[in-house]
């Protein structure tokens, strides 16, 4: 098999990377306490949407991949916002 050498991380981006995850969370919960009518849910979605691009990214090392993994993952992600707008529309007009 044709193995690739796999990138070094140090532990310091790690958890910096943690660190960040835990003020997200942080963030996640002092907004939900916050009354912002509809933009609730979009700064919900948008803060989670940040927290699992870094999980993806560093923890799961999709950084260091090639580009057509990234590819696949950028095409399955379209496809689920697609869906999860979709459904937002039905909801929205019935």
């Amino acid at each position: 098999m044709n193995e690739q050498p796999h990138a070094i991380v140090r532990y310091r981006t790690f958890i910096a990377i943690w660190a960040l995850l835990l003020l997200l969370t942080a963030l996640t919960v002092a907004v939900s306490r916050v009354h912002l009518g509809a933009l609730n849910i979009w700064a919900a979605l948008g803060i989670a949407s940040l927290k699992s691009a870094l999980v993806i990214f560093f923890f799961m090392h999709l950084k260091y991949e090639r580009l057509i993994f990234k590819l696949f993952l950028l095409i399955a992600l379209l496809t689920l916002a697609l869906f999860i707008g979709l459904t937002f529309f039905d909801v929205l007009y019935r």
